[in-house]
């Protein structure tokens, strides 16, 4: 019980019925409590942007995936990301949720983010261009993500190429350099998790301004967010997932038998990471070899988000919907493309999906004021992505597998 009292979860909900309360109570002189959650939002942005950086840099200098088991292992979660992408794009796209939220955007917003924000239509040449930044350091300054990553990638294969033809005290210093790699990914997935800490804070303050602003209209649409993120997840289970265990034969009741206990601590310790131990248990157990459950379940654990990707690119369009604002093709294909990197370079943080899609909205120039709203609810979808992490790790490992038998 005091682990539960402990727990963001638990604070959230906490926070959320005190907002609500004193939102009810003072109305809206209660508003510039709004600002909390802009502050919060602002602070991981800033941190989840070099986290970006030293992660690709590191995943670059340390993968080992080669040959015919590691180019499989990238098709399969080629064709599963792009099932969760279009899973994600054609239910924003079909239901239009987002819309039910357009009058709380417009009072999140000045009259001059307005007047930017509505009828837009991004151009994505001009986008382009900007991704080539003019120094090195620029798109730390501006949390250029795109040009972040260019970067990254650049330096990253390049130490690459240079480790292969390196000389044995080289070598040395390109190992001590990625240790020192590894330990700023670590210092600011730190840095992540304190800030994350805040989020019942900025839960609080958010809630108290839209209770006190509009009453309890708005959890009307944040419960179509929720209901349509849940959809989304649930049909890419259904269909790829179980997909896969079909085509690999392995009994659908036996697997979900297994694995449900795992499924359930997903849930609870809202991360894909923490229940490594039991994912690959499961697959022990299930006769999955090591080779496999070790490149899909750990070598691959940063490929296999079909969670987050699919929640990011349905919450992009909720926002544009949310906004006013026409995404037209070519701006939906960059979106998603950052999505995918977004996914693979800070999947394994807490509430990644939520930072990941704060860095996503602003490359993509869509407005990030109403983050602070959807993160009142975004703790319930967070735990459904983590189940649904869980799930593709283990039915990647299934399908790399060469075991014919399962019983």
């Amino acid at each position: 019980m005091q682990k539960f009292f402990r727990s963001l979860s638990f604070q959230i909900v906490l926070a959320m019925i005190l907002g609500a309360v004193v939102g009810s109570y003072f109305g809206k002189d209660v508003g510039a409590l709004g600002e909390i959650g802009k502050v919060v939002i602002t602070l991981i942005k800033a941190a989840a942007t070099p986290l970006l950086f030293f992660v690709i840099l590191t995943s670059i200098l340390t993968s080992e995936i080669s040959g015919k088991l590691g180019t499989k292992l990238i098709l399969i979660n080629v064709l599963n990301s792009a099932v969760a992408l279009a899973i994600g794009i054609g239910l924003s796209k079909f239901l239009r949720a987002g819309e039910s939220l357009a009058l709380i955007h417009s009072s999140m917003t000045t009259p001059d983010q307005l007047a930017k924000y509505a009828g837009q239509k991004i151009n994505f040449i001009e986008s382009f261009k900007g991704y080539f930044p003019e120094s090195f350091m620029r798109p730390f300054v501006d949390n250029t993500v795109i040009s972040l990553i260019l970067i990254a990638l650049l330096l990253g294969f390049s130490l690459r190429k240079v480790k292969a033809n390196a000389s044995e005290d080289e070598k040395h210093l390109i190992e001590r350099f990625s240790h020192f790699l590894s330990l700023m990914t670590k210092m600011f997935e730190v840095a992540l998790t304190w800030l994350v800490h805040l989020v019942p804070l900025a839960v609080f303050g958010v809630v108290a301004k839209t209770v006190g602003e509009y009453g309890f209209e708005p959890l009307r649409g944040l419960g179509q967010y929720l209901g349509v993120g849940f959809l989304g997840l649930f049909l890419h289970v259904f269909i790829v997932y179980q997909g896969w265990l079909i085509y690999k034969k392995v009994p659908l009741k036996y697997f979900w038998n297994k694995v449900q206990g795992t499924l359930v601590y997903a849930w609870g310790v809202n991360s894909s990471l923490a229940t490594l131990p039991l994912t690959l248990k499961n697959l022990d157990e299930m006769g999955v070899s090591k080779k496999a459950s070790t490149l899909g379940a750990c070598v691959g654990t940063n490929l296999n988000n079909d969670g987050i990707l699919l929640y990011e690119a349905m919450a992009v369009f909720f926002v544009a919907q949310a906004a006013g604002i026409h995404m037209d093709f070519t701006t939906q294909l960059t979106a998603a493309f950052i999505c995918i990197l977004g996914t693979i370079g800070i999947a394994g943080i807490p509430e990644a999906g939520f930072i990941t899609l704060s860095l996503v909205l602003t490359t993509v120039g869509l407005p990030t004021e109403i983050l602070p709203l959807l993160l009142t609810v975004d703790w319930i979808l967070g735990r459904g992505r983590s189940v649904v992490n869980v799930l593709g790790d283990m039915t990647v490992s299934i399908a790399l597998d060469d075991t014919k038998k399962r019983t």
